[in-house]
């Protein structure tokens, strides 16, 4: 027996050891972290660069800080933040070190208003005199959508061009559940909303396909008609191309039909490059990427400061990523409070989440408001329901007319999983209570009165919603409730229908509101902190080995699996638009 609570002991001292090393390792490595970053400084820039923006990877909203394990393994992020690339573009037209811009096509991804955006600002900078040039392998089709805008497009003389239209897909997951036993028991308001459709039907309503193909196409237009403009064809002629799947076609045809300007090799390529910039052939060309370059640019000072406030990814209650109405109702509330900032612009590209999140949100907007500072709303891809719903108090709300927004709704879904564990799993529950609804199971179904309950909820946080839509908006409530019903709109018919005040940029929101405070100079500045706490860091850690397993593990499976995880964990009313992939 001694012997035994020795060797317990010691097991118990040897974890304790573990944990205290582990710890220390971490905090070690935590301040050579710093100490290196503390000692680095601004890329410096040399004369005849090229802005090199390679496109194979994704266009992400804003930079992400980098994780602790990320830190340590050396991983770089795989995207492009799209702020740095849009003050890159801008600063790069005027910038005598730069001779011009290079994109470089093979995949990647973006969302559609991303995309516009990027290449609404490429048209700007080629108004300074300076030139832009796409060479690709294998062009997407929201790369060739942005290379259109170059002066030169390059294919490589085997390469392919994917134009195919756009189509909208969403996984439908009701065969899934009846296999598995368990029952999505929705109640909603909206004859639109259709976020509950994939766990209770197997495939889109009417009312589904109708919304849809009514976004769906003017977006189309508006893309075909960019790069329409950009090849010096005809809109048409550009549905031709993907009607006739032009990714399988013989390039050789290409630079005829204005599909390309020529088809070259990448050295061919590099060799114009060189030239155009004075670069020996027999050196590299001075290639900065958009992030190195944002980071030698030197911010303006002013002691006008305009707050942006990035509301990206889905609004949750609580949490490490995403919206957290935990985190972000008391930031926007101490930036109420701080004297140094005069203005507020809230970035939404998010299709919504918990009702409760979205609502304390708005509150602590409406006491930024009640400062007397000025709070204008910029719509990314998307801001559609809970999106929607943090956005509607703002002074003016601008988007793209290519964002997808609206979709004023409202859903619960609670999950009965009796078939799953009777039928399947041979499990029996038995339950003994005082009164009918003292006990409230996942086991059972609702009861009529349980449903009558929950929709009489439902009922009234969508009177909630529509209530701040129209006090935010200055229309009735009935004339909200017609354009509701979680209906989703393209930005184009959101400003005929008055979701939204303006089409334009986030940097046209913000040079608006510049105007309109008379701010001559002004500074901007970035909320939240994406790098976070080192703390935080330390404790997500493990977290962040999950994820990359799971990544790994699953790969494009990981979408399904998300899907099939927030379905059973909707805990609170949703106010959610549905994840629909436009490619």
């Amino acid at each position: 027996m001694k012997q035994f609570f020795i060797y317990v002991l010691a097991t118990i001292a040897g974890i304790w050891i573990t944990i205290l090393i582990s710890i220390l390792g971490s905090f070690l490595m935590l301040i050579m972290m710093i100490a290196a970053g503390s000692g680095s400084s601004s890329p410096e820039i040399s004369k005849h660069s090229i802005l090199h923006i390679n496109l194979d990877v994704s266009i992400e909203e804003r930079a992400q800080g980098k994780s602790l394990i990320d830190e340590l393994q050396g991983i770089q992020n795989n995207s492009i933040p799209l702020n740095d690339l849009i003050k890159s573009i801008r600063h790069a037209a005027t910038d005598s070190k730069i001779d011009g811009i290079y994109l470089e096509c093979n995949g990647g991804s973006a969302g559609t208003a991303t995309l516009a955006y990027v290449a609404e600002e490429l048209a700007k900078f080629k108004e300074s005199g300076k030139w832009i040039v796409a060479y690709g392998d294998a062009y997407s089709q929201g790369n060739y959508y942005l290379a259109s805008v170059a002066d030169s497009l390059w294919l490589n003389p085997i390469g392919n061009i994917d134009i195919h239209g756009l189509g909208g897909s969403t996984p439908y997951f009701k065969g899934l559940l009846d296999k598995l036993g368990v029952e999505a028991q929705v109640i909603k308001v909206g004859t639109y909303k259709s976020a509950v459709e994939p766990y209770i039907m197997t495939g889109p309503s009417e009312a589904n396909i109708q919304q849809i193909k009514a976004y769906i196409n003017p977006i189309w237009d508006y893309i075909r008609e960019g790069i329409a403009t950009g090849r010096n064809v005809d809109s048409e002629t550009v549905n031709q191309w993907a009607d006739s799947i032009i990714a399988t076609q013989n390039p050789s045809t290409f630079a005829s039909r204005n599909v390309v300007s020529s088809l070259l090799y990448r050295h061919e390529a590099e060799d114009w490059m060189k030239t155009a910039t004075e670069t020996d052939s027999d050196e590299s060309l001075n290639l900065v990427s958009p992030t190195s370059y944002a980071a030698s640019i030197k911010d303006k000072k002013s002691d006008n400061k305009i707050a942006v406030l990035y509301a990206v990814g889905d609004i949750v209650d609580t949490g490490n990523s995403g919206i957290v109405g935990a985190k972000m109702a008391p930031m926007i509330l101490d930036l109420a409070e701080d004297d140094d900032i005069d203005a507020l612009v809230l970035r939404v590209n998010s299709g919504g989440g918990s009702a409760f999140a979205s609502e304390q949100i708005w509150e602590a907007l409406e006491q930024f408001k009640a400062k007397g500072k000025p709070f204008y709303v910029s719509m990314g891809d998307v801001a559609a329901s809970g999106g929607y719903y943090i956005s509607c108090g703002a002074d003016k709300i601008y988007c793209q007319p290519v964002t997808l927004t609206g979709s004023i709704g409202i859903f619960g879904i609670i999950p009965c999983v009796k078939g799953l564990l009777t039928d399947k799993l041979g499990v029996n529950i038995s339950t003994i209570s005082t009164n009918p609804n003292a006990n409230l199971s996942l086991a059972e179904p609702m009861t009529e009165i349980q449903r009558a309950a929950m929709q009489r909820q439902i009922d009234r946080g969508y009177e909630t919603f529509v209530g701040r839509c129209a006090e935010g908006r200055n229309l009735s409530v009935d004339s909200i409730k017609a354009i509701a019903e979680g209906r989703v709109w393209d930005g184009m018919a959101a400003k005929r229908i008055g979701l939204v005040d303006e089409l334009g940029t986030l940097n046209d929101c913000i040079e608006a509101l510049a105007l309109e405070q008379g701010y001559d100079k002004y500074q901007i500045v970035e909320y939240p902190d994406p790098k976070g706490e080192w703390w935080e860091e330390i404790l997500m850690a493990s977290g962040n080995v999950k994820e990359s397993i799971l990544n790994e593990e699953l790969g494009e499976a990981r979408q399904l699996y998300d899907a099939i995880k927030k379905a059973t964990q909707l805990e609170r009313i949703q106010c959610r638009m549905e994840p629909i992939v436009i490619e």
